[in-house]
């Protein structure tokens, strides 16, 4: 059974199937900040939608990190483990990219158990 949760103009922002869900990229609302504001924002957007789910951030299997500039990324780094534990990281791709829209200087898709 294939589950899918939130609907937008273009997706679903959640899919879950066989106990694993699947979030879309998720980027921060206030694109005014910095690299590591981006990333604290969508890490409590992430948090959210996860606990819509019935899940939450110690589930956590995969993540991919998009982001526009490899320099910044110690700050996405350090705004990333401040808020997941050592022992809950899960597998993790940053990969850089050209463009992501105006102002949007990192983008993050997870998929968690549920």
């Amino acid at each position: 059974m294939v589950k899918r949760i939130l609907q937008t103009p273009i997706m679903h922002r959640m899919v879950e199937h066989n106990g694993v869900v699947y979030l879309g990229g998720i980027v921060a609302d206030d694109r005014s900040q910095s690299m590591g504001g981006q990333t604290a924002q969508i890490c409590e957007k992430i948090d959210a939608l996860l606990a819509e789910a019935g899940t939450d951030k110690t589930k956590l299997l995969t993540a991919m990190l998009y982001i526009t500039d490899m320099s910044q990324k110690d700050a996405m780094n350090q705004a990333w483990t401040r808020w997941i534990e050592a022992g809950d990281l899960p597998t993790r791709a940053t990969i850089g990219v050209a463009d992501l829209g105006k102002d949007i200087l990192i983008e993050i898709v997870v998929s968690a158990a549920v």
